[in-house]
């Protein structure tokens, strides 16, 4: 049922209750239902962890956020350890292709927080791209950086 990513495999709890399958989520510390979108955020957060060196703690997953008087949520937002977030990914479910719509939606929550790198991902293809705001353009990445990394 659950499909292998372009990601490392990583070892994940599970549980059932009823018809629903849940996954446990190591950052938000509880179960979560297991969608093919949460399949993707959960691989690309123990990615980030295991293989990009980001502490946990500096991490949150579907943090609110207030645009344009709408609640929006950010699927995982990496902090610096002063607290300045760094970096927005976006995760789509697998079977979702990457298109326009979705860096414009990390773009628009990126519009109150300025992060240097969005990331767009549908666990099978993944985009990074690094932001220059003083010149207004960005460039994309062949890879996410490892933390910590030089600003």
């Amino acid at each position: 049922m659950l499909i292998q990513l372009n990601l490392p495999e990583y070892y994940f709890k599970f549980k059932s209750a009823g018809q629903r399958k849940y996954i446990f989520d190591n950052i938000r510390k509880r179960y979560v239902v297991l969608t093919p979108e949460e399949w993707v955020r959960q691989n690309i957060v123990s990615y980030l962890v295991a293989e990009k060196n980001f502490p946990p703690g500096l991490i949150a997953v579907e943090m609110s956020l207030r645009i344009n008087k709408m609640e929006k949520r950010a699927d995982i937002v990496l902090f610096s350890k002063q607290g300045d977030p760094l970096i927005i990914v976006e995760c789509k479910a697998p079977e979702v292709k990457i298109t326009q719509k979705a860096f414009d939606q990390a773009a628009l929550y990126n519009m109150n927080m300025k992060v240097e790198y969005l990331v767009i991902t549908n666990g099978m293809v993944h985009y990074c791209a690094r932001l220059d705001h003083e010149r207004s353009t960005w460039t994309f990445l062949p890879d996410i950086p490892v933390y910590p990394f030089d600003r």
